[in-house]
């Protein structure tokens, strides 16, 4: 997923990617996020779940917690932004060609908040590649050498990070799709 600058509110970030190893207290920092979110959008709030890499038990991260949040409509802004900012949240990325996709994060930049519509096939995409991650020790280990051989490198902001992860992340989605082809 290629982030236009045009998509990032308040522009391009330079920001040295660290990878540090997996945090037994991800999940319960997730935890206390999403009662947090939950309690904030009530009934908007459709699904809630933890995903990237601080979901996956051993994985080695950004100490970043990634969140999945889908709503009716991600690109009724009014109906979520105003509720999230009053908790400190704010909006970063606004992506109309993907799905719709929003992105909400943290003063301290250490939770990002995606949001998405109920019908976008991403979430799907989102969910997989996480299970994956979290059942196939030989694919967690190979999206780990390519994360830290990444990280190693100077990038002009995360989502360029990001973007070089791809030819891994669709060959680890791709193997979970062959996955459960199998097992149907």
């Amino acid at each position: 997923m290629e982030t236009d600058e045009s998509c990032l509110i308040g522009g391009i970030e330079e920001q040295e990617i660290v990878i540090v190893p997996y945090d037994s207290g991800w999940p319960e920092k997730y935890l206390g996020q999403a009662r947090i979110i939950k309690n904030l959008l009530g009934g908007t709030l459709l699904r809630i779940e933890h995903i990237g890499s601080t979901s996956v038990p051993g994985l080695a991260a950004k100490p970043i917690i990634d969140i999945l949040a889908v709503v009716r409509d991600s690109a009724d802004e009014s109906s979520y932004v105003p509720q999230l900012s009053s908790a400190g949240y704010s909006l970063r990325v606004r992506e109309p060609n993907f799905f719709e996709h929003r992105m909400l994060r943290t003063a301290a930049r250490d939770v990002h908040v995606h949001i998405y519509s109920s019908d976008a096939s991403e979430i799907d995409r989102l969910i997989l590649f996480r299970d994956r991650l979290r059942s196939s020790e030989e694919d967690r280990a190979r999206y780990e050498t390519v994360k830290r051989t990444l990280a190693a490198n100077r990038w002009r902001d995360m989502n360029a990070y990001a973007d070089a992860k791809t030819e891994i992340v669709e060959s680890i989605v791709a193997a979970a799709l062959r996955f459960n082809e199998q097992r149907q």
